[in-house]
C-alpha cells in the first residue's frame, strides 16, 4: 500500500467517511521521499521509536521498516480503523490512543521499549503543539537519544537558531539548554494533503547527557529567559524589570559586573551570558 499516493489515501479514507480536522492540524504527508529519510536519520534495528501524531501511518510504516519497535501516540480515535489497516503488516508497530501532552511518557517508554538499546522520538508534529510538545519531551528528561520532527519552517528556524542571533527566542535558549539542534532538510507545502499555507522542515535535536551549562536555579533561569524575550523591542533591563519585577539598579549592577553593555537587547546575548546573568540575579 503506497500511503504517499493521493488516490490510495482517498480510497482508504472514503469508506470510513473520514474528513480532515483543521483543529487537530491534520495535513497528511504524501511525499514518498520525506518519511524514509526521517526514519533512516534516527533509527536502526536496535532502536525503539516513539512517534507522536501518526495520522494514517505514513511515517509509522517507514520507521517500522528500519527500527526494532515503533509505538505511535494518536489523539484522533477516528483513525483507529485506518491505522489497523495501514499497519497490518508490521508486528513491531503499535498505536496508543491518547494525548501526548497528558500521557506519562516516561512510564510508557519504560513499559514499551525495555528490549531496545536506545529510544528516539520521530514525528510529523501538528504545528499548533510544536513548541509545547518539544519542551515537554526535553523538560521531562526522558531516556531518549534524539528527537527528529517535522515542524513549520519558521518554527524550525527558531528552534535551531544560534543563541545570540536575531532569530533566537526563549524557546531557542530552552532547546539549546537540553539539546544540540540542526535543520536536516526542508519540505514543501505541496508534500501534504490537504496542503497547508506554509512550508515545513525536518529538524533533529540530539539530547545532551547533561544540560549545556550549570545554573544556580534552573526554575529561575527559565523564568528569566522567558522574561528576557517577552518584549523584544525593549532593552533587557526594561523587559526584565517589567516582567519579573527586579529593580533596574540590580540588573544594571549585574550587567556591569559581567562586562555587558547596559543598553543590550536580550537577543544579542550568548547562552553563557544569559546563564551568568541569571545566576547573578536569582
Amino acid at each position: 500500500m503506497n500511503l504517499a499516493d493521493i488516490k490510495t489515501v482517498e480510497k482508504l479514507l472514503k469508506p470510513l467517511g473520514f474528513s480532515f480536522k483543521k483543529s487537530l492540524g491534520q495535513n497528511f504527508l504524501i511525499d514518498s521521499e520525506v518519511c524514509p529519510a526521517m526514519a533512516e536519520s534516527c533509527a536502526d534495528e536496535n532502536t525503539g521509536v516513539l512517534e507522536i501524531g501518526p495520522g494514517i501511518g505514513v511515517l509509522t510504516v517507514e520507521c517500522a521498516k528500519v527500527a526494532k519497535k515503533v509505538v505511535a501516540i494518536e489523539l484522533d480515535e477516528r483513525l483507529r480503523p485506518v491505522l489497523s489497516t495501514t499497519l497490518a503488516d508490521f508486528d513491531n508497530a503499535q498505536v496508543v490512543f491518547g494525548d501526548a501532552l497528558k500521557l506519562d511518557l516516561s512510564a510508557l517508554i519504560k513499559e514499551k521499549f525495555s528490549d531496545c538499546d536506545r529510544v528516539v522520538v520521530c514525528a510529523n508534529l501538528p504545528y499548533y503543539i510544536t513548541s509545547p510538545l518539544v519542551m515537554k519531551l526535553l523538560e521531562s528528561k526522558l531516556p531518549i537519544d534524539s528527537i527528529t520532527v517535522m515542524v513549520q519552517k519558521e518554527a524550525a528556524q527558531r528552534l535551531c537558531a544560534d543563541v545570540g542571533s536575531r532569530d533566537a527566542g526563549a524557546v531557542t535558549v530552552a532547546v539549546a539548554y537540553y539539546a544540540q539542534a540542526e535543520i536536516l532538510f526542508g519540505v514543501d507545502r505541496t508534500s501534504f494533503m490537504p496542503p497547508p499555507n506554509v512550508d515545513s522542515a525536518v529538524i533533529k535535536l540530539d539530547v545532551l547527557k547533561e544540560p549545556r551549562v550549570k545554573v544556580k536555579d534552573e526554575e529561575f533561569f527559565f523564568r528569566f529567559v522567558k522574561a528576557c524575550f517577552a518584549q523584544r523591542r525593549k532593552t533587557l533591563v526594561n523587559t526584565v524589570a517589567n516582567t519579573l519585577g527586579i529593580e533596574k539598579g540590580k540588573i544594571y549592577e549585574a550587567l556591569n559586573t559581567l562586562g555587558i553593555e547596559s543598553t543590550v537587547r536580550s537577543e544579542a546575548l550568548t547562552f553563557e551570558q544569559l546563564a551568568n546573568l541569571s545566576d547573578a540575579l536569582c
